[in-house]
This record gives C-alpha cells, structure tokens and sequence, in this order.
C-alpha cells in the first residue's frame, strides 16, 4: 500500500496582497508549493504527489516541480485546483492509484513543515487513525465576544481556557477511504 500527499496551492491568498497567488510567491528563489514538496519527498514517508494549482498555472508548476531537485523522477501529478480547498483535494483524489491507502493533504502554505511532523502523520494513520490532525498550543488569550451593538462595538463575553484549545496545522491525514467519502 502507498501513502499519496496533496498539495493543495490553488487558492488566491488574497490576505497576503501579493500580485500572484499565496503558493506561488517565492521564499529563497523558489514558490512556496516548491518547498511543501520538496518536505514531503525528503520525509520519506511519501510514495508519491499530487499538486493542485489554479487553472492556467498547471504546466509552470509542473516545470518547476520538475525542476526541484529532490523530487525528480519522483511520482508527481499537477493537477487543476478547485474553487474551494474541498474542490483541489477532490480533483487530486480523482487521479490517486488505488494502491494508494493513506492520503496527506497538506497547504502548501505550511511551506517548512518538518519530516518528523510528516512520519508521525503517517505513522498515526497507519496505526489505525483513520483521520490526524497535527496542532499547536494556542499562545494567544483569545477572548470570546457577542453581538455587536448599534456602535460596532462587540462586548466580551468571556476567557477561552488555552488549555483545550490548538491552531491545526497541516499535513492533515486520512485513511484514503473516509477521505474519499467525504469527497463524494
């Protein structure tokens, strides 16, 4: 059985207010989706990759994929990405072998994740976790509010106790089964 990861890079990333989408802005010369790959080949718990882009951006993408030394001659698919996030990863299920058992979906945005965050995923699924989410403790005191009233102004209502709270990070991980009911 094989362990698939999708990059998911099809989004705008209109909060960051760069002239190209979010995955495609570069760190030391090369886009983000680059370096989500090239973390996800050199775990080595990955048998191959799909990436979704925005329509238009398929055949760059593959060439600097192709480019990125450490993927090679590794399994890769660029793939037309969706309007949403559900959307890219389901048209990157739709071109995943059926060998394929464990699936990885990883925002390509989280451009620096380690291998040993990527092996514990998928050590985590293999394990019989038919879903993982990697998270964070929260460090921020986050406050709960109400209704704003006639002034915008939003009243708090309360401390949320950090303790129970964590920012999920990705790659997030899936037996490929319930993923692909999800999707359906």
């Amino acid at each position: 059985m094989a362990v698939a990861a999708i990059v998911v890079a099809a989004g705008a990333g209109t909060r960051l207010g760069a002239a190209r989408p979010k995955a495609f802005v570069e760190l030391r010369s090369e886009p983000l989706y680059a370096h989500a790959a090239r973390a996800l080949v050199e775990s080595g718990a990955v048998d191959c990759l799909v990436v979704a882009v925005p329509e238009g951006l398929v055949e760059e993408a593959a060439g600097v994929l192709r480019g990125v030394s450490v993927v090679g001659p590794f399994p890769l698919t660029v793939v037309v990405g969706g309007p949403s996030r559900q959307a890219s990863v389901a048209s990157s299920l739709a071109v995943l072998g059926a060998e394929v058992d464990v699936v990885l979906v990883h925002d390509a945005a989280r451009a620096l994740a380690p291998a040993s965050l990527i092996r514990a995923v998928v050590a985590a699924v293999r394990a019989g976790h038919d879903a993982v989410v990697p998270g964070l403790p929260v460090a921020d005191t986050v406050k709960q509010v109400g209704d704003a009233d006639d002034a915008g102004i939003r009243p708090v209502r309360g401390t949320l106790d950090r303790a129970s709270l964590r920012a999920i990070q990705t790659p997030q991980g899936f037996g490929r089964d319930l993923l692909a009911r999800a999707h359906l």
